[in-house]
């Protein structure tokens, strides 16, 4: 005896076939019609006889990101359609590192190996339109207290500063100290210049005794002995 045939088959419902469920109303046959088919006996025997939800949305990806537009590189462009291009100088800032200039190495060399015992200074300064670092002014005698007023108050500058030490022993020295001044309120650009610009200073004068400030009121003796303390 043939067993009775199951409608597990979506063309089965759609002819109109009798869902021959063992479970449900007793085992007898559920009839499909073309308008509301029974929840309890399509769930028991043929789940894919839901009814769809009536508005099923197809689900987002959680991957999906879209750059914004005025971000997107491929989307650059002006109002009559053209590529913009991106301002290099802005973009570059942080980046730049400006060169020493020759004739300020040569000075810097002569200043390691200089007989006099008094202190002395160079102050260097950035040219910003040819972006070459090069000699400001050169003091000799000059005190901490001294050089700080030849310092501009917003304006960032190097020194080089030939300090005679005298050390609580006695002994005495003459370090050559490298000072970098970046008081605050100094404009950004001019800020990231200096700053890009300082160890390649420090490697041309060749020197490791290296201090920088954010206060020029900073800048005296008491100031550089605590910092050469360091140094024992």
């Amino acid at each position: 005896m043939r067993a009775p045939r199951l409608a597990n088959e979506p063309g089965d419902l759609k002819k109109g076939l009798t869902l021959n469920c063992p479970k449900a109303h007793g085992g007898g046959g559920v009839p499909y019609s073309s308008g509301k088919v029974e929840e309890e006996a399509a769930e028991r025997c043929v789940p894919w006889a839901r009814p769809p939800p009536r508005h099923q949305e197809e689900p987002e990806s959680a991957c999906q990101f879209v750059l914004p537009v005025s971000t997107s590189p491929a989307c650059l462009k002006d109002r009559r359609g053209k590529r913009a291009e991106r301002n290099p100088s802005r973009m570059s800032n942080a980046l730049v590192v400006c060169e020493v200039d020759e004739s300020l190495k040569a000075k810097l060399k002569k200043f390691r190996f200089r007989k006099e015992t008094t202190n002395a200074a160079i102050i260097m300064k950035i040219d910003m339109e040819k972006q070459l670092v090069i000699v400001e002014e050169e003091y000799e005698d000059i005190s901490m207290d001294e050089l700080r007023e030849e310092l501009p108050e917003r304006q960032p500058r190097f020194i080089v500063y030939s300090y005679k030490y005298v050390h609580s022993d006695g002994r005495v020295s003459y370090p050559l100290c490298f000072i970098f001044s970046s008081p605050m309120g100094c404009k950004p650009e001019q800020q990231m210049m200096y700053a890009g610009s300082k160890t390649g200073l420090v490697h041309a004068a060749d020197l490791t005794k290296v201090f920088e400030t954010r206060n020029t009121d900073d800048l005296t003796e008491e100031w550089l002995r605590n910092q050469l303390g360091f140094f024992g």
